[in-house]
């Protein structure tokens, strides 16, 4: 009996112990989800200043975070800066207008008609072979050095992962959904406007997300080609002038600009999910 009883207060001990973890689990306080970044930010700055102090480099091979932010401080006070971001923000925005302008009604007609997948869609693969940086220096030498092939080789890069996204969000669209709207009379122009964008609008939404991250990378990548303005000239100029801290600038702005238009296109789908 002894040994019974003590078994119980035993037991009895490890379930008020288990309670009150549980407790304290569920009374501890949870993490802002928008701490994170500043801490990782923080983290990197911290190793990336370890790493320059005790490896001793040379400023033109790697430059410490403060002399960066000193050489940002004076690009920003001269002009440079906001004369090559936004050039490089305005062909980014541009070409992913038009591509996103291309792809989707594309990618609708592709996913509402298999004859027509069936003809483009070898095509539409295999185009995606060619690297851009083999595709640009043919774009800039029909189209010339202004604005538009600029904006024409953003869109190339956009187009495709819109596409993709879009051709299987309105194939994902339950088939029951279209038989009802159509007992309704609805024509295609109503169908594609009431049934098949808004509930492929979270699977099109990620499509989004890549394409204005990649239009950096056009822009980027046609400057390279052919340009005395924007971030990919700032990248070739500084490089030239063995300017490391010039450059470290250029890319510290492209990895923020590609940070808010991402950020920006989930906070839009955040909204709309909920």
């Amino acid at each position: 009996m002894a040994a019974k009883a003590q078994r119980k207060r035993t037991f009895g001990t490890h379930q008020q112990a288990a309670g009150l973890s549980g407790a304290r689990r569920r009374v501890a306080p949870e993490l802002p989800r928008w701490i994170w970044p500043p801490v990782s930010l923080a983290l990197v700055l911290l190793l990336w200043a370890a790493v320059v102090r005790l490896g001793q480099y040379p400023e033109y091979l790697l430059p410490s975070p403060a002399r960066v932010a000193s050489r940002f401080v004076s690009a920003i006070g001269d002009g440079t800066w906001w004369r090559h971001t936004r050039v490089t923000l305005l062909e980014s925005l541009l070409g992913f207008g038009l591509g996103f302008g291309v792809a989707v009604p594309l990618g609708w007609a592709l996913a509402r008609s298999r004859p027509l997948e069936r003809a483009l869609s070898p095509y539409l693969a295999a185009s995606q072979s060619m690297p851009v940086i083999a595709i640009a220096p043919l774009v800039v030498l029909w189209f010339g050095y202004g604005l538009f092939p600029k904006v024409l080789i953003c869109a190339l890069v956009v187009f495709f992962p819109i596409l993709v996204n879009t051709l299987v969000g309105i194939r994902n669209v339950p088939r029951e959904l279209r038989e009802v709207a159509q007992v309704f009379g609805a024509n295609w122009w109503q169908m594609l406007r009431l049934v098949d964008l808004p509930l492929a609008l979270p699977v099109l939404l990620g499509g989004v997300r890549l394409g204005l991250t990649l239009s950096i990378t056009g822009a980027v990548v046609a400057e390279f080609i052919g340009a005395d303005v924007g971030l990919g000239a700032l990248l070739n100029i500084s490089r030239g002038m063995f300017d490391t801290p010039l450059t470290f600038v250029a890319l510290v702005t492209l990895m923020a600009i590609a940070s808010l238009l991402y950020g920006a296109a989930t906070a839009i789908d955040n909204r709309i999910e909920r």
